[in-house]
Protein backbone atom coordinates (compact mmCIF):
# COMPACT_ATOMS: atom_id res chain seq x y z
CA UNK A 1 0.00 0.00 0.00
CA UNK A 2 1.18 3.55 -0.86
CA UNK A 3 0.43 6.04 1.36
CA UNK A 4 1.82 9.06 -0.99
CA UNK A 5 -1.19 10.80 -2.32
CA UNK A 6 -1.72 10.86 -6.15
CA UNK A 7 -1.57 14.85 -7.57
CA UNK A 8 -5.44 14.08 -8.40
CA UNK A 9 -6.27 13.12 -4.64
CA UNK A 10 -4.30 15.83 -3.30
CA UNK A 11 -6.14 18.44 -5.59
CA UNK A 12 -9.67 16.76 -4.48
CA UNK A 13 -8.84 17.25 -0.99
CA UNK A 14 -7.74 20.81 -1.05
CA UNK A 15 -11.03 21.41 -3.05
CA UNK A 16 -12.83 20.21 -0.85
CA UNK A 17 -10.80 21.77 2.30
CA UNK A 18 -11.59 25.20 0.68
CA UNK A 19 -15.35 24.31 -0.06
CA UNK A 20 -15.75 23.35 3.62
CA UNK A 21 -14.28 26.27 4.99
CA UNK A 22 -15.02 29.00 2.35
CA UNK A 23 -19.08 28.19 1.78
CA UNK A 24 -20.04 25.80 4.33
CA UNK A 25 -18.86 26.48 7.73
CA UNK A 26 -20.23 29.97 7.68
CA UNK A 27 -23.61 28.40 8.01
CA UNK A 28 -22.89 26.83 11.29
CA UNK A 29 -25.37 27.90 13.82
CA UNK A 30 -27.58 29.29 11.03
CA UNK A 31 -31.30 29.67 12.59
CA UNK A 32 -32.65 26.50 9.97
CA UNK A 33 -30.17 24.03 12.43
CA UNK A 34 -32.81 22.45 14.39
CA UNK A 35 -32.64 19.99 16.91
CA UNK A 36 -33.64 17.25 14.31
CA UNK A 37 -30.89 18.45 11.88
CA UNK A 38 -30.90 21.07 9.26
CA UNK A 39 -34.41 21.84 7.76
CA UNK A 40 -35.31 20.96 4.27
CA UNK A 41 -34.26 24.59 3.01
CA UNK A 42 -31.19 24.65 4.59
CA UNK A 43 -30.19 21.27 3.03
CA UNK A 44 -30.62 22.70 -0.15
CA UNK A 45 -29.09 25.48 -0.40
CA UNK A 46 -26.32 23.96 1.31
CA UNK A 47 -26.91 21.15 -1.57
CA UNK A 48 -26.97 23.78 -4.37
CA UNK A 49 -23.35 25.30 -3.13
CA UNK A 50 -21.94 21.70 -3.64
CA UNK A 51 -23.26 21.35 -7.27
CA UNK A 52 -21.83 24.64 -8.38
CA UNK A 53 -18.46 23.41 -6.77
CA UNK A 54 -18.81 19.99 -8.38
CA UNK A 55 -18.91 17.97 -5.58
CA UNK A 56 -22.49 16.87 -5.26
CA UNK A 57 -22.43 13.09 -4.36
CA UNK A 58 -19.30 12.34 -4.80
CA UNK A 59 -18.86 8.67 -4.05
CA UNK A 60 -21.60 7.74 -6.59
CA UNK A 61 -20.41 6.21 -10.07
CA UNK A 62 -20.06 8.88 -12.52
CA UNK A 63 -22.80 6.39 -14.87
CA UNK A 64 -25.30 8.40 -12.55
CA UNK A 65 -24.04 11.38 -11.81
CA UNK A 66 -20.72 11.57 -9.23
CA UNK A 67 -17.59 11.28 -9.34
CA UNK A 68 -17.01 7.54 -8.99
CA UNK A 69 -14.82 7.86 -6.06
CA UNK A 70 -12.59 4.99 -5.28
CA UNK A 71 -12.53 3.73 -1.50
CA UNK A 72 -9.92 5.50 -0.40
CA UNK A 73 -10.23 9.10 -2.57
CA UNK A 74 -13.72 9.10 -0.22
CA UNK A 75 -11.25 8.31 2.79
CA UNK A 76 -9.95 11.40 1.63
CA UNK A 77 -13.55 13.43 0.68
CA UNK A 78 -15.20 12.44 3.43
CA UNK A 79 -12.63 13.37 5.89
CA UNK A 80 -12.55 16.94 5.01
CA UNK A 81 -16.44 16.80 4.22
CA UNK A 82 -16.55 15.69 8.01
CA UNK A 83 -14.75 18.95 9.10
CA UNK A 84 -18.27 20.78 9.30
CA UNK A 85 -21.41 19.01 10.64
CA UNK A 86 -23.23 20.50 7.48
CA UNK A 87 -20.58 19.56 5.12
CA UNK A 88 -22.15 15.48 4.81
CA UNK A 89 -25.10 17.08 4.12
CA UNK A 90 -24.09 19.50 1.74
CA UNK A 91 -22.26 17.19 -0.17
CA UNK A 92 -25.15 14.40 -0.30
CA UNK A 93 -22.68 12.22 1.51
CA UNK A 94 -24.31 12.05 4.74
CA UNK A 95 -26.07 8.74 6.85
CA UNK A 96 -28.28 6.98 5.86
CA UNK A 97 -28.16 8.43 2.55
CA UNK A 98 -24.54 7.42 1.07
CA UNK A 99 -25.11 4.03 2.22
CA UNK A 100 -28.17 3.76 0.16
CA UNK A 101 -27.01 5.12 -2.54
CA UNK A 102 -24.23 2.37 -2.36
CA UNK A 103 -26.93 -0.20 -2.04
CA UNK A 104 -29.24 1.01 -4.36
CA UNK A 105 -26.38 1.19 -7.30
CA UNK A 106 -25.28 -2.49 -6.50
CA UNK A 107 -28.94 -3.77 -6.01
CA UNK A 108 -31.45 -2.04 -7.50
CA UNK A 109 -33.54 -2.80 -10.87
CA UNK A 110 -32.95 -0.05 -14.11
CA UNK A 111 -36.21 0.87 -13.60
CA UNK A 112 -35.87 1.38 -9.77
CA UNK A 113 -33.20 3.75 -10.09
CA UNK A 114 -34.43 5.67 -12.07
CA UNK A 115 -37.11 6.20 -10.07
CA UNK A 116 -35.60 6.85 -6.92
CA UNK A 117 -31.87 6.90 -7.41
CA UNK A 118 -30.66 9.22 -9.77
CA UNK A 119 -32.60 12.15 -7.96
CA UNK A 120 -31.35 10.98 -5.29
CA UNK A 121 -27.63 11.68 -6.64
CA UNK A 122 -28.63 14.88 -7.58
CA UNK A 123 -29.82 15.42 -4.19
CA UNK A 124 -33.44 15.75 -4.90
CA UNK A 125 -34.52 13.19 -3.20
CA UNK A 126 -33.44 11.94 0.68
CA UNK A 127 -34.10 8.09 1.73
CA UNK A 128 -33.98 6.43 5.35
CA UNK A 129 -33.25 2.93 6.35
CA UNK A 130 -35.84 0.84 8.26
CA UNK A 131 -33.97 -2.34 9.91
CA UNK A 132 -34.39 -1.28 13.61
CA UNK A 133 -37.24 -2.21 16.00
CA UNK A 134 -38.66 -1.99 19.35
CA UNK A 135 -37.55 -4.94 21.61
CA UNK A 136 -38.45 -8.16 21.25
CA UNK A 137 -37.76 -6.85 17.90
CA UNK A 138 -34.13 -6.61 15.84
CA UNK A 139 -31.47 -4.34 17.23
CA UNK A 140 -28.10 -5.48 17.36
CA UNK A 141 -29.12 -8.75 16.67
CA UNK A 142 -30.98 -8.87 13.67
CA UNK A 143 -32.24 -12.26 13.36
CA UNK A 144 -35.30 -11.23 16.01
CA UNK A 145 -36.45 -9.05 12.73
CA UNK A 146 -40.46 -8.94 13.63
CA UNK A 147 -41.63 -7.10 10.94
CA UNK A 148 -43.57 -9.39 8.09
CA UNK A 149 -44.29 -9.11 4.20
CA UNK A 150 -47.08 -11.33 3.26
CA UNK A 151 -47.60 -12.09 0.08
CA UNK A 152 -51.23 -11.01 -1.50
CA UNK A 153 -51.42 -11.56 -5.40
CA UNK A 154 -48.85 -9.38 -6.57
CA UNK A 155 -47.98 -7.42 -3.89
CA UNK A 156 -46.76 -8.02 -0.16
CA UNK A 157 -48.20 -6.27 2.94
CA UNK A 158 -45.92 -5.29 5.52
CA UNK A 159 -46.56 -4.52 9.07
CA UNK A 160 -44.53 -3.88 11.55
CA UNK A 161 -42.50 -0.81 13.76
CA UNK A 162 -39.50 0.28 13.40
CA UNK A 163 -37.28 3.00 15.51
CA UNK A 164 -34.04 4.87 15.91
CA UNK A 165 -35.00 5.50 11.64
CA UNK A 166 -32.08 7.69 10.72
CA UNK A 167 -33.76 10.83 8.40
CA UNK A 168 -36.96 9.00 8.40
CA UNK A 169 -38.82 12.82 8.41
CA UNK A 170 -38.71 14.37 5.67
CA UNK A 171 -37.44 11.30 3.32
CA UNK A 172 -39.23 10.89 0.29
CA UNK A 173 -38.29 6.81 0.40
CA UNK A 174 -37.49 4.15 2.50
CA UNK A 175 -35.71 0.74 2.75
CA UNK A 176 -37.56 -1.66 4.53
CA UNK A 177 -36.11 -4.63 5.96
CA UNK A 178 -39.12 -7.33 6.54
CA UNK A 179 -39.35 -10.95 7.00
CA UNK A 180 -41.34 -12.91 4.66
CA UNK A 181 -43.68 -16.03 5.10
CA UNK A 182 -40.72 -18.56 4.38
CA UNK A 183 -38.98 -16.93 7.57
CA UNK A 184 -36.47 -14.99 5.20
CA UNK A 185 -35.58 -11.34 5.45
CA UNK A 186 -35.96 -9.18 2.23
CA UNK A 187 -35.90 -5.42 1.63
CA UNK A 188 -38.71 -3.42 0.30
CA UNK A 189 -39.06 -0.41 -1.48
CA UNK A 190 -41.49 2.76 -1.12
CA UNK A 191 -42.23 6.23 -1.18
CA UNK A 192 -42.55 7.75 2.36
CA UNK A 193 -46.11 9.34 2.00
CA UNK A 194 -47.51 6.26 0.69
CA UNK A 195 -50.85 4.49 2.56
CA UNK A 196 -49.87 2.65 5.41
CA UNK A 197 -46.66 4.39 6.61
CA UNK A 198 -47.21 6.66 9.89
CA UNK A 199 -44.41 8.15 11.49
CA UNK A 200 -44.98 8.24 15.43
CA UNK A 201 -42.87 10.74 16.56
CA UNK A 202 -39.26 11.88 16.06
CA UNK A 203 -36.91 10.87 19.29
CA UNK A 204 -34.82 12.88 21.57
CA UNK A 205 -31.36 12.33 20.67
CA UNK A 206 -28.08 13.49 21.90
CA UNK A 207 -27.25 13.97 18.78
CA UNK A 208 -28.80 17.03 16.27
CA UNK A 209 -26.11 16.74 13.15
CA UNK A 210 -28.74 14.51 10.84
CA UNK A 211 -31.12 15.53 8.47
CA UNK A 212 -34.61 14.21 9.78
CA UNK A 213 -33.32 13.12 13.11
CA UNK A 214 -34.09 10.13 14.20
CA UNK A 215 -37.74 8.72 14.31
CA UNK A 216 -40.25 5.57 14.77
CA UNK A 217 -42.23 4.42 11.96
CA UNK A 218 -45.15 2.39 11.72
CA UNK A 219 -46.45 0.23 9.24
CA UNK A 220 -50.08 -0.96 8.86
CA UNK A 221 -51.03 -3.12 6.20
CA UNK A 222 -48.44 -0.74 3.84
CA UNK A 223 -49.48 -2.50 0.39
CA UNK A 224 -45.79 -2.93 -2.07
CA UNK A 225 -45.60 -4.31 -5.31
CA UNK A 226 -43.34 -7.16 -6.28
CA UNK A 227 -41.71 -5.25 -8.49
CA UNK A 228 -40.08 -2.98 -5.44
CA UNK A 229 -38.72 -5.78 -4.27
CA UNK A 230 -34.92 -4.96 -3.71
CA UNK A 231 -32.98 -7.24 -5.21
CA UNK A 232 -34.35 -10.90 -4.75
CA UNK A 233 -36.60 -12.80 -2.11
CA UNK A 234 -34.55 -13.90 1.04
CA UNK A 235 -31.29 -12.08 0.42
CA UNK A 236 -31.88 -8.94 2.54
CA UNK A 237 -29.21 -9.92 5.57
CA UNK A 238 -26.92 -10.46 2.31
CA UNK A 239 -27.74 -6.73 1.18
CA UNK A 240 -27.58 -5.68 4.84
CA UNK A 241 -23.78 -6.37 4.47
CA UNK A 242 -23.21 -5.20 1.20
CA UNK A 243 -24.28 -1.65 2.53
CA UNK A 244 -23.10 -1.98 6.31
CA UNK A 245 -19.16 -2.94 5.72
CA UNK A 246 -18.45 0.15 3.42
CA UNK A 247 -21.15 2.24 5.43
CA UNK A 248 -19.11 1.66 8.60
CA UNK A 249 -16.21 3.00 7.14
CA UNK A 250 -17.59 6.13 5.86
CA UNK A 251 -19.06 7.28 9.01
CA UNK A 252 -15.31 6.51 10.04
CA UNK A 253 -13.89 8.90 7.34
CA UNK A 254 -16.62 11.66 8.61
CA UNK A 255 -16.81 11.80 12.45
CA UNK A 256 -12.60 11.86 11.86
CA UNK A 257 -13.10 15.41 10.04
CA UNK A 258 -15.14 16.44 13.20
CA UNK A 259 -12.38 15.43 15.78
CA UNK A 260 -9.92 16.50 13.47
CA UNK A 261 -11.78 19.77 13.71
CA UNK A 262 -12.27 19.79 17.79
CA UNK A 263 -8.52 19.08 17.86
CA UNK A 264 -7.54 22.00 15.76
CA UNK A 265 -9.75 24.16 17.99
CA UNK A 266 -8.83 22.56 21.39
CA UNK A 267 -4.66 23.04 20.11
CA UNK A 268 -5.20 26.72 18.90
CA UNK A 269 -6.55 27.20 22.39
CA UNK A 270 -4.01 25.96 24.08
CA UNK A 271 -1.38 28.28 22.07
CA UNK A 272 -3.24 31.90 23.06
CA UNK A 273 -4.83 30.70 26.71
CA UNK A 274 -2.33 31.66 29.49
CA UNK A 275 -2.22 30.06 32.81
CA UNK A 276 0.32 30.27 35.89
CA UNK A 277 2.27 32.48 33.98
CA UNK A 278 2.63 30.16 30.47
CA UNK A 279 0.87 28.73 27.90
CA UNK A 280 -2.04 26.56 28.37
CA UNK A 281 -0.61 23.61 26.39
CA UNK A 282 3.17 24.17 27.91
CA UNK A 283 1.57 22.55 31.07
CA UNK A 284 2.75 18.90 31.16
CA UNK A 285 -1.34 17.67 31.82
CA UNK A 286 -2.84 19.58 28.40
CA UNK A 287 -0.13 19.27 26.49
CA UNK A 288 0.05 15.34 27.06
CA UNK A 289 -3.48 15.44 25.91
CA UNK A 290 -2.40 17.00 22.51
CA UNK A 291 0.05 14.20 21.75
CA UNK A 292 -2.50 11.66 22.76
CA UNK A 293 -4.63 13.42 20.36
CA UNK A 294 -2.09 13.19 17.09
CA UNK A 295 -1.88 9.54 17.53
CA UNK A 296 -5.30 8.76 17.76
CA UNK A 297 -6.36 10.65 14.88
CA UNK A 298 -3.48 9.11 13.05
CA UNK A 299 -4.10 5.59 14.41
CA UNK A 300 -7.74 6.18 13.22
CA UNK A 301 -7.02 7.25 9.66
CA UNK A 302 -4.71 4.08 9.11
CA UNK A 303 -7.09 2.25 10.20
CA UNK A 304 -9.78 3.67 7.84
CA UNK A 305 -6.75 4.25 4.80
CA UNK A 306 -5.90 0.57 5.11
CA UNK A 307 -9.93 -1.15 5.03
CA UNK A 308 -10.83 1.10 2.15
CA UNK A 309 -7.76 -0.06 0.71
CA UNK A 310 -8.75 -3.64 1.24
CA UNK A 311 -12.09 -2.93 -0.27
CA UNK A 312 -10.59 -1.66 -3.47
CA UNK A 313 -8.87 -4.63 -3.98
CA UNK A 314 -12.39 -5.78 -4.27
CA UNK A 315 -12.21 -7.64 -0.20
CA UNK A 316 -15.19 -7.65 1.78
CA UNK A 317 -13.66 -6.23 4.46
CA UNK A 318 -16.49 -7.48 7.29
CA UNK A 319 -13.77 -8.26 9.59
CA UNK A 320 -11.34 -5.14 9.11
CA UNK A 321 -14.65 -2.91 8.84
CA UNK A 322 -15.76 -4.09 12.34
CA UNK A 323 -12.11 -3.60 13.54
CA UNK A 324 -11.74 0.22 11.90
CA UNK A 325 -15.40 0.70 13.49
CA UNK A 326 -14.53 0.35 16.90
CA UNK A 327 -10.79 1.07 16.91
CA UNK A 328 -11.92 4.81 15.06
CA UNK A 329 -15.32 5.34 17.11
CA UNK A 330 -12.90 5.09 20.81
CA UNK A 331 -10.67 7.03 19.50
CA UNK A 332 -11.98 9.53 17.91
CA UNK A 333 -14.41 10.20 21.19
CA UNK A 334 -11.14 9.85 23.05
CA UNK A 335 -9.92 13.06 21.05
CA UNK A 336 -12.88 14.66 21.20
CA UNK A 337 -13.31 14.16 25.22
CA UNK A 338 -9.86 15.59 25.91
CA UNK A 339 -10.20 18.24 23.71
CA UNK A 340 -13.42 19.43 26.52
CA UNK A 341 -11.17 18.83 29.23
CA UNK A 342 -8.74 21.36 27.22
CA UNK A 343 -11.01 23.85 26.68
CA UNK A 344 -12.43 23.96 30.14
CA UNK A 345 -15.72 26.02 30.45
CA UNK A 346 -15.15 27.17 26.40
CA UNK A 347 -15.73 23.09 25.77
CA UNK A 348 -18.81 23.19 27.65
CA UNK A 349 -20.75 25.85 26.15
CA UNK A 350 -21.57 26.55 22.38
CA UNK A 351 -18.75 29.47 22.35
CA UNK A 352 -16.78 27.22 20.27
CA UNK A 353 -17.76 23.87 17.98
CA UNK A 354 -16.44 22.01 20.48
CA UNK A 355 -19.69 21.48 22.37
CA UNK A 356 -22.18 20.34 19.22
CA UNK A 357 -18.99 17.77 18.23
CA UNK A 358 -19.34 16.12 21.34
CA UNK A 359 -23.10 15.56 21.33
CA UNK A 360 -23.42 14.77 18.22
CA UNK A 361 -20.10 12.27 18.66
CA UNK A 362 -21.46 9.85 21.41
CA UNK A 363 -24.18 8.01 19.67
CA UNK A 364 -21.27 6.88 17.29
CA UNK A 365 -20.02 4.15 19.38
CA UNK A 366 -23.51 2.74 19.29
CA UNK A 367 -24.81 3.04 15.47
CA UNK A 368 -24.20 0.62 12.95
CA UNK A 369 -22.84 -1.73 14.84
CA UNK A 370 -22.24 -1.20 19.20
CA UNK A 371 -18.38 -1.41 19.87
CA UNK A 372 -19.29 -4.75 22.27
CA UNK A 373 -21.41 -6.07 19.26
CA UNK A 374 -18.13 -5.34 17.08
CA UNK A 375 -15.57 -7.00 19.11
CA UNK A 376 -17.77 -10.08 19.94
CA UNK A 377 -17.94 -10.66 15.74
CA UNK A 378 -14.47 -10.38 15.67
CA UNK A 379 -13.59 -13.11 18.14
CA UNK A 380 -15.95 -15.47 16.99
CA UNK A 381 -13.66 -15.24 13.25
CA UNK A 382 -10.71 -15.10 15.07
CA UNK A 383 -11.83 -18.68 17.21
CA UNK A 384 -12.87 -19.73 13.93
CA UNK A 385 -9.90 -18.80 11.92
CA UNK A 386 -7.84 -20.57 14.55
CA UNK A 387 -9.56 -24.14 14.77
Amino acid sequence: MDFNLTPEFIALRDKTRDFITQKVIPFEGDARETAHGPTPELRQELIALAKAAGLLTPHASIKHGGLGLSHVAKAIVFEEAGYSRLGPIAMNIHAPDEGNIHLMEQVASPAQQVRWLIPQVQGKLRSCFAMTEPAPGAGSDPSMLLTTATRDGNDYVINGRKWFITGADGSDYVIIMARTEDNQATMFLSDLNAPGIEIERNMESMDQCFAGGHSVLRFTNLRIPADQILGELGKGFRYAQVRLAPARLTHCMRWLGQARRAHDIALAYAQKRQAFGQRLGDHEGVGFMLADNDMDLHTARLHILHTAWLLDQGQKCNYESSRAKVVCSEAQWRVVDRCVQIMGGQGVTGESAVMRIFTDMRAFRIYDGPSEVHRWSMARKLLDQTR
